[in-house]
């Protein structure tokens, strides 16, 4: 347990996530960055401003030497796990973006390997700490809404050749994964965090206008069941033109209807719920903006917060090793159902 002196993390990617990460730890007071890993040149990913030792490759950084606590790994999504075994093999505590891994076989690799070195395992989803999320998940732990009847999610974004570039991993079927993983995971983790398991999946794929950019689908629509109860559905597509639609969350409900949308599951824009009055929320940090994109809210400071009371043993870890497993699973499974095999 760290407990008094700061505690240093490196990262590994520095696109534009793990900017967010070497940012958000720059400005923690009980943090320090120590090292930047990244194939590209430092000029080149325009990282001047950090005065830290930079390496070209994982195996350089780790027989440096340099002590570091938590590694940080913000890489195309193929590398997660690979890079995940190495830094836990060095007795490091690891932070793994979505997805944790491209197959749930890598991913209970990952989480059996922090268990023998005991070390911790962090799986990023920031969108659990917008003010809309904190409030449903409250109102459906509650039991204020009764039987959840149905769910529906709908994700309707652009991204188009200005995302989908050539010489970017974005669109590669080994490093990228497929849309559920890279764009979409966020919202079947607020969906399993809230609602749980789903069963009894079918579903529909479609490219329709991605085939001379990436190496999957562009659109679906999935069917199931969930464990708990109730039923559900995720609509979704990249082939939004020009800019992001909306990514809502629909709940019908025995006690009433709540729907959360905006672009990025940002606004309450329905709550209809017997004998409840909604209370007034916070504002929701704006969508990390990525050039022409926004994806999920701007909330990897709280991330840094949260491993930061974890290794202090202030707090518990907001997105677990299972969930981020769970959240792998369930995607391999929607593909699964329509044969397709990651």
């Amino acid at each position: 347990m760290v407990t008094e002196r700061k505690i240093k993390f490196a990262v590994i990617g520095c696109g534009h996530i793990g900017k967010r990460h070497a940012e958000m730890i720059t400005r923690n007071i009980d943090c320090e960055l120590v090292a930047l890993v990244d194939v590209k040149e430092k000029s080149q990913l325009g990282l001047e401003k950090y005065e830290v030792p930079f390496f070209k490759n994982i195996d350089e950084f780790l027989n440096s030497g340099i002590e570091v606590d938590v590694v940080n790994i913000a890489s195309p999504n193929g590398f997660h796990a690979e890079q995940a075994l190495k830094c836990l093999e060095a007795k490091k505590h690891i932070v793994v973006e979505k997805p944790m891994a491209l197959t749930k076989n890598d991913a209970e690799k990952v989480i059996f390997k922090a268990l023998h070195v005991h070390k911790h395992l962090f799986a990023v989803m920031q969108n659990r700490y917008s003010p809309p999320s904190i409030w449903i998940k409250d109102l459906v732990e509650s039991g204020k809404l009764g039987k959840i009847f149905m769910i529906q999610l709908n994700c309707y974004w652009n991204r188009d050749n200005r995302y989908y570039k050539p010489e970017s991993w974005h669109g590669k079927k080994d490093l990228d994964g497929g849309t559920l993983f890279t764009q979409f995971s966020h919202f079947i983790d607020i969906m399993y965090w809230l609602f749980g398991d789903i069963v009894n999946i079918q579903a529909k794929f479609n490219d329709f206008n991605h085939a001379n950019l990436t190496d999957f689908e562009d659109s679906g629509f999935v069917n199931f069941d969930f464990v708990n109860g109730g039923m559900g559905c995720l609509n979704y597509s990249t082939s939004i033109w020009n800019q992001n639609l909306e990514s809502s969350m629909t709940i019908i409900a025995e006690n009433g209807s709540v729907k959360i949308g905006g672009q990025y599951m940002n606004e309450v824009e329905v709550c209809q719920v017997k004998d409840y009055v909604m209370p007034e929320l916070a504002p929701t940090n704006p969508g990390n903006d990525y050039g022409a994109y926004k994806g999920s809210a701007a909330n990897h400071h709280y991330v840094i917060e949260n491993i930061v009371d974890v290794l202090r043993g202030k707090a518990p870890i907001t997105t677990n090793a299972l969930e981020g497993l769970k959240v792998v699973d369930i995607i391999e499974r929607i593909y699964a159902s329509n044969g397709i095999k990651k």
